[in-house]
């Protein structure tokens, strides 16, 4: 039932907003992402530089408070727009695997439609061939052939469907396939990457607060 949630006339409308959305708010951590790379170098230099004049401790400290907590933004910013394009991968491959599994179904109930109209006029096809075989009139003979013959036609015509429509079944099943495998290996990526970033966060609350100290 999820899937159906992905295709509700909703999603198509608020498409342009979130676009809008999405673009904004990269847009907004590529710039906090710069001023953090810019602070970072402004107070690196000043640190050297007042490392090496061999100011007053209260100075020093406060230049390296002031380079931790940009080195912190830094990686925080960082982070927030790599995980910020994961999200929305995420939820791309998400849209792209409902599609595919509804488009699967479509197909999967043609394939059934296609194979019981086939066999129901292989049926007819047989009946007909059965009542042939008790007459002996040539005319009317002679019509049932036609009919026989048109019969099987369709009846060629319909297996001629099947097997287009069953190509395309099982090329939409290795394309959800493919979907799905592409989402396993993103999820388990994101899965990663949130472990490496609250390990980083921890450390830099630990470093924070013994700076406090």
């Amino acid at each position: 039932r999820w899937q159906k949630i992905f295709m509700f006339p909703l999603w198509s409308k608020m498409a342009v907003f979130w676009n809008k959305m999405f673009l904004t708010i990269i847009v907004l951590l590529i710039v906090l992402f710069l001023d953090a790379v810019r602070e970072v170098r402004k107070y690196s230099s000043v640190h050297v530089n007042e490392k090496a004049a061999n100011v007053n401790s209260s100075a020093f400290d406060h230049i390296q408070m002031k380079l931790f907590r940009s080195q912190r933004n830094l990686y925080l910013s960082g982070f927030s727009l790599f995980l910020w394009l994961v999200l929305r991968r995420t939820v791309t491959l998400l849209t792209q695997l409902a599609k595919e599994m509804a488009s699967h179904a479509a197909l999967e109930t043609q394939v059934n439609d296609a194979t019981e109209a086939a066999k129901k006029y292989m049926a007819e096809n047989e009946r007909l061939q059965e009542a042939l075989s008790g007459k002996g009139n040539g005319k009317k003979k002679g019509s049932t052939d036609a009919t026989e013959e048109k019969l099987k036609e369709e009846v060629e015509h319909l297996k001629a469907e099947l097997q287009k429509t069953s190509d395309a079944f099982h090329k939409a099943k290795t394309e959800v396939a493919a979907v799905k495998r592409q989402s396993e290996g993103l999820r388990k990526e994101y899965d990663h990457l949130m472990k490496e970033f609250e390990q980083l966060q921890q450390s830099l609350n630990q470093a924070e607060d013994k700076k406090d100290l």
